[in-house]
């Protein structure tokens, strides 16, 4: 296709695991290829370093259930995040789940040991193997938040074939975050000659300001720090003409 219909949610989720299954089905629009939701929406991670794993579910339990259900009901393909069980049954994986036209699980690969918290203490890291999914004719690939501040993983995505990096975050707010967010978000679409869609949990905990940007870096939309969603229609036409533009990719050396 052509085009890529791609609507963000940008929402907090809450401790309780039903009242985010129902925003699930509140929130997902019947008129959008892909629907992205943040980070952890199946339950919030809570207050710093607690224990998640018992809000763990597996690939087939009720929120990843859910989504299925609602991608299939409308037609889309949506991401979003969950804690899902591991070999260590104290420390889950952080996973974003992917249903509808594509069907997917990514388990964060670099958990959020900066800023002074240690997510490593609760979580176990995902295996080193970058995740891209067919969406609509487009190649999509996944990350999650703390991810964003490696460019060697948004670079393997790409070399896979990535068009779009998807982003799915709960971006904890402090000085300079949401400068930190932004910046990333266009470097890694610029560097990359990608789109890049990346769905925040909003304020006041987390930074918001969900954003999709283009292949040479201009903002598409933004969101504020509430809740909000976006839409956006991605055309290849942009990707294609960007990559004429700037064949980064191609004049690579190392």
């Amino acid at each position: 296709m052509d085009q890529l219909r791609v609507a963000l949610v940008q929402q907090a989720s809450a401790l309780e695991p039903e009242a985010n299954r129902r925003l699930l089905a509140e929130l997902t629009p019947t008129d959008a290829d892909l629907v992205v939701f943040p980070e952890a929406f199946a339950r919030d991670f809570g207050e710093a370093g607690s224990d998640v794993s018992a809000h763990a579910e597996p690939l087939d339990g009720p929120f990843a259930t859910e989504v299925a259900r609602l991608a299939a009901e409308r037609r889309t393909t949506i991401v979003a995040g969950m804690f899902e069980p591991g070999a260590d049954p104290g420390r889950p994986f952080n996973t974003l789940v992917v249903r509808g036209g594509a069907e997917a699980a990514y388990r964060k690969i670099h958990l959020y040991d900066s800023f002074g918290y240690r997510e490593s203490d609760r979580l176990t890291a995902g295996p080193l193997e970058p995740t891209v999914v067919d969406v609509q004719g487009w190649r999509v690939g996944l990350m999650t938040c703390y991810d964003l501040r490696f460019p060697e993983l948004a670079r393997a995505l790409v070399d896979r074939g990535a068009e779009v990096l998807v982003v799915p975050a709960a971006w904890v707010a402090g000085p300079r975050k949401v400068e930190h967010w932004r910046t990333l978000l266009r470097a890694r679409a610029i560097e990359n000659t990608v789109f890049v869609a990346a769905a925040g949990q909003p304020g006041p905990r987390y930074s918001g300001h969900s954003l999709v940007v283009d292949p040479l870096g201009d903002v598409l939309a933004e969101a504020g720090d509430d809740d909000q969603a976006l839409s956006v229609t991605l055309e290849r036409a942009v990707l294609d003409e960007a990559r004429r533009t700037n064949p980064s990719l191609a004049n690579r050396r190392l």
